[in-house]
């Protein structure tokens, strides 16, 4: 159970503090709540600092109640009530804004610079993050790193962060796909970028931001920086969500029918299943498990080869009558794919998709995942049924319920009823 502060909140990494007034009080102040950051992630400092704000809530409500009743009136019209002057509240209001808020120390090492810092950040999440994750958030630090390295936290400011962010408007997408343009600096990379109109999309520019955000918020919890410079610069790019393809029959079949020696098993198993790639890849014969007359059942559970994107990925898929045959010739014990991991798949499947002429936007191996919650929606199944089968976070019910929250889940029987129901195209026998 996460831990609770009367009147505080966690907000990213932050704690926030947030009272009401008594609504005799907000009308006097002009305002609803006492709003504070208590500039720390450490639950312990936090509900320290929250019970040093109730203080002061307490004085602003008191010097609230207690200067109400002096302010001078204007006489009413006849059946109204007397009510103070305009002068006489902002007067009020003044006297109370004087009422301090509590000032955080921070305890910033004066020479403490950004490029120690974001060395310092990146040794923690090396070891908190997947390796692709960690690989994207090292990726925006390292060029913000390149560029304002050698300021100090101290140096950096709201300008720092808009010119950042114009700098990496002007970056190109084929950044880091060669090794000439791997590890530049920001500078470099976008000086190599003008050499063509391509630019990264709204959404990489705002997962780069983030990251960058994300880390000055963490030295704010440490107690290098008072508050992240970056706060009030505003991102401005427009994010465009492009969402995956959903392939057609005649695709399906000509990927099938390349039978590709490296990933063509692996596709099969996605198509039929619904996994991810990264699922499929990381499965180990220990997760082929048999349930009875039910037949024979892939457990997707975190291993040695892999994690798990969420909690609810962890689940029991039914292995589908077509892959029986294919699963017999796969190794008996260790892995059922050695060797083989995401980067491998994609990459490979990028090729035959090339080969095979079918460039269609937004058409990617985890297009298969898609195949597959089509025909399972295509036969009339339940939304968070096959939520259910392919691990989905939060499925609903037609009445939007909660699954998750309300139900156990389906059950093995009718995941298999689901799973016997898909049918590929016809093509050539495994």
């Amino acid at each position: 159970m996460s831990a609770r502060i009367r009147y505080a909140y966690l907000k990213g990494q932050t704690w926030l503090y947030r009272r009401n007034y008594p609504k005799d009080v907000a009308a006097l102040l002009g305002q609803q709540a006492l709003k504070q950051s208590l500039k720390t992630g450490d639950v312990k400092l936090a509900r320290q600092r929250a019970a040093e704000v109730n203080v002061r809530y307490d004085a602003i409500v008191e010097g609230a109640i207690s200067g109400a009743t002096k302010l001078p009136t204007r006489n009413a019209d006849a059946g109204e009530w007397s009510r103070p002057t305009e002068a006489a509240l902002v007067k009020l209001r003044t006297a109370l804004q004087r009422v301090e808020p509590a000032h955080y120390a921070v305890n910033a090492r004066p020479g403490q610079t950004v490029d120690k810092a974001i060395r310092s950040y990146l040794l923690r999440r090396q070891r908190e993050l997947r390796p692709g994750g960690f690989k994207s958030v090292r990726y925006s630090l390292e060029l913000f790193q390149s560029k304002f390295g050698n300021l100090t936290l101290a140096e950096i400011s709201r300008e720092e962060g808009r010119l950042f962010l114009m700098l990496i408007e002007g970056l190109s997408p084929n950044i880091g796909k060669s090794e000439r343009t791997r590890g530049l600096s920001l500078d470099a990379s976008v000086a190599w970028s003008r050499n063509s109109n391509a630019r990264i999309s709204g959404r990489t520019q705002r997962r780069i931001w983030s990251q960058v955000n994300h880390w000055l918020d963490w030295c704010v919890c440490e107690g290098e920086l008072e508050s992240n410079p970056f706060s009030s610069v505003r991102f401005e790019a427009k994010v465009v969500h492009k969402p995956y393809a959903v392939p057609t029959d005649t695709e399906v079949l000509k990927w099938l029918s390349w039978q590709d020696p490296l990933i063509d098993k692996v596709l099969l198993t996605c198509l039929l299943s619904g996994m991810r790639a990264g699922e499929a890849a990381g499965l180990l014969r220990g997760d082929v498990v048999e349930k009875g007359k039910l037949g024979w059942f892939f457990h997707v559970r975190p291993n040695r080869l892999r994690l798990l994107k969420t909690d609810a990925a962890e689940r029991m898929v039914p292995v589908h009558a077509a892959l029986l045959p294919i699963l017999e010739a796969l190794p008996s014990e260790g892995p059922l794919f050695p060797g083989l991991t995401v980067n491998d798949v994609t990459k490979r499947f990028a090729v035959m998709r090339e080969k095979l002429e079918l460039q269609r936007p937004g058409l990617v191996f985890h297009s298969t995942r898609k195949w597959f919650i089509t025909q399972c929606e295509r036969t009339g199944v339940p939304e968070h049924f096959t939520a259910s089968i392919v691990g989905h976070k939060s499925a609903r019910s037609e009445n939007g319920i909660t699954y998750g929250i309300y139900s156990a889940g389906i059950s093995d029987e009718q995941k298999r009823q689901i799973v016997d129901q898909v049918r590929l195209p016809e093509r050539c026998s495994p």
